[in-house]
């Protein structure tokens, strides 16, 4: 990671939360801009909560047939906070499937008090009831008509790419889908060639994130090695 220059907004990169109006809501790369001259981008990550009148999918009623065709149980070894995960294949299953699973006794989110309760047993019972995720799956869930923020066509420069070039990177000019449970994990990483990601949570639980301010990053690294 190179020494930059990262503004004076946002000095002690907090996450920030965005509530744009649909007008605003209307220019995707019109708002990102907005969002880093607020120093957004210093915290690592950003949350943008839709205006009320805007809908990524009219209704879900429809995915459940969708096919998750290889769900991945994560088992986990380690102690004392560090851990090693591995993926076993596991067979093919529907959204419905996964979720009558997800919400099954063995696999549901435990009772709690709040997030810091919750997060407390999320380390304490990492090696126990391995999850099971439904990732990396090629696709979305927005419908076709969604005019903005659709994560099949953000009209940004990516999408150049397919259009003139041809050239598909899945995950990166196309969307992936991601079915989670609880505790589902995705390993801490950066975006591929530092670009921005963009996730949007159609349905379900609430989904955590960490974050290392890029301008942080090489002490993160130093302390992995």
């Amino acid at each position: 990671m190179k020494s930059e220059h990262y503004g004076t907004q946002n000095p002690s990169c907090t996450i920030t939360t965005f509530y744009p109006t649909m007008e605003e809501f209307k220019d995707f790369n019109k708002y990102v801009a907005y969002m880093e001259s607020q120093g957004a981008h210093r915290a690592g990550l950003a949350k943008v909560i839709p205006p009320k009148e805007w809908k990524a999918r009219q209704t879900y009623d429809d995915v459940n047939d969708i096919l998750i065709a290889t769900p991945l149980q994560q088992v986990v070894s380690g102690q004392a906070g560090v851990f090693t995960q591995y993926h076993k294949k596991k067979k093919a299953m529907t959204v419905g499937e996964y979720r009558h699973l997800a919400d099954s006794d063995k696999y549901r989110t435990p009772p709690h008090l709040d997030f810091e309760d919750l997060e407390r047993k999320y380390w304490k019972n990492r090696l126990y009831d391995s999850p099971i995720y439904g990732a990396d799956i090629s696709g979305s869930l927005f419908d076709g008509n969604t005019e903005h923020w659709n994560l099949g066509n953000l009209g940004t420069i990516q999408d150049l790419l397919e259009r003139e070039c041809g050239v598909v990177i899945e995950g990166v000019n196309t969307p992936y889908l991601y079915f989670g449970m609880w505790k589902t994990t995705f390993a801490w990483h950066t975006e591929d060639m530092d670009l921005y990601s963009i996730n949007y949570l159609h349905f379900g639980e609430p989904k955590t994130w960490y974050a290392v301010p890029p301008e942080h990053g090489r002490r993160l690294e130093r302390l992995a090695r």
